[in-house]
């Protein structure tokens, strides 16, 4: 993630922000700008989202923008353009189904949800990677239904099926995950993990499934036409003694689009986290027993030399993340160990959102049909 500031006071701010504390100039985050706008409030806007929001010292030619209409609520703190002939920004126009706001406790799961989905559309955004919605382009869009489970016999479970993708809300509330993760024996479970894991699946249709990069995705991570189910009942039964040998996680050994999809969501961890140690300036002295000084750096689109990047970068900066972690108390951020069969496949997944983002392979994306977004389902 980038380092922002207020555009008014210049303070630095964050991503989450929907006002700056120094100067209380509302904020917004403009997805065309990727950065952080300062607003005056008017009985016209911005909680309203009618008329356009009133910039704090910007030029005459800036884009006129308005509040999602998410904000409101205090869902959302995205901005989108003012002529949109739609209410919602880029990252909400996804989400088709939200939690029954009759229950208290929904809204704050469901605030928890859409930051975490901000997240992860920000970084798909920087790596120009296309996030179109299910009423814009039916046949390739994406749609987010936030559910929850209305009796035992009647569990929803968090996937992915042909661009929709299904979160159970438990997974918002912080100690029924923790203890999820617990009894699945699993080192790491977060909503932006989840949102990372299942957007992956979204992009293997996209960008590898019937294109000349499908060979390649066989050799390294598997014959994804192994039967699906049958390969999960055969993990939950028996999971492979020796995954840790080229999977990331054991549940990546499962089959091989779960394999690809927690690969995919690691490259996003570390997309993201080199960002990060780069943006703040981080230095790192003894990245290396004996060795030279690391100072970060953000992952490079062009980069054809990832492995070294993963090897050389990203391997120190996540040891000393989970150093930090445990001087803190805190479980590791970062509980991985990244062998080589999974740089290589990390590199795979590089090369191929590469490739796509420069028009170098084809995507698996139909001509979107306009139509106007309806309100979240309740």
């Amino acid at each position: 993630m980038k380092l922002f500031n207020c555009s008014h006071c210049g303070n630095r701010v964050f991503f989450e922000n929907d006002h700056c504390d120094v100067c209380q100039k509302l904020l917004g985050f403009s997805a065309d700008e990727m950065k952080m706008v300062a607003f005056e409030e008017s009985p016209e806007s911005p909680e309203s989202a009618q008329g356009p929001i009133q910039r704090c010292g910007a030029p005459e030619q800036a884009l006129p923008l308005r509040a999602c209409a998410n904000r409101a609520s205090g869902v959302c703190n995205w901005l989108l353009p003012h002529d949109a002939d739609h209410q919602y920004c880029i990252s909400c126009r996804t989400t088709h189904t939200i939690p029954a706001l009759s229950k208290p406790q929904n809204l704050e799961y469901w605030i928890k949800l859409e930051r975490a989905k901000r997240h992860l559309v920000f970084t798909l955004l920087e790596l120009g990677l296309p996030v179109p919605n299910k009423v814009e382009d039916p046949a390739n869009g994406l749609s987010f239904e936030f559910l929850e489970d209305v009796s035992p016999e009647a569990r929803v479970l968090t996937g992915h099926d042909e661009g929709v993708i299904t979160l159970n809300i438990a997974e918002a509330d912080d100690a029924r995950r923790e203890d999820i993760r617990t009894r699945m024996h699993e080192p790491y479970r977060t909503l932006l993990g989840h949102f990372r894991h299942e957007i992956g699946h979204y992009y293997w249709d996209r960008l590898v499934r019937d294109t000349p990069w499908i060979d390649g995705f066989r050799e390294r991570f598997g014959d994804e036409r192994a039967d699906y189910a049958q390969a999960l009942q055969r993990h939950y039964a028996s999971p492979r003694a020796d995954w840790a040998e080229d999977c990331v996680s054991v549940y990546a050994s499962s089959h091989p689009w779960e394999d690809w999809a927690e690969t995919w969501a690691h490259y996003l961890h570390l997309v993201d986290g080199l960002e990060t140690a780069a943006a703040w300036g981080l230095r790192l002295d003894h990245a290396v027993p004996t060795g030279p000084a690391l100072q970060a750096r953000p992952v490079d689109p062009d980069d054809e030399q990832f492995v070294a990047t993963v090897i050389e970068q990203w391997l120190p900066v996540s040891q000393f993340i989970n150093a930090m972690d445990r001087s803190l108390g805190s479980l590791d951020s970062y509980p991985f160990v990244i062998v080589e069969p999974v740089v290589q496949k990390l590199a795979f997944v590089h090369q191929v959102v590469h490739h796509a983002t420069h028009g170098l392979s084809p995507m698996n994306f139909a001509v979107p049909t306009p139509a106007n977004q309806p309100t979240a389902a309740q």
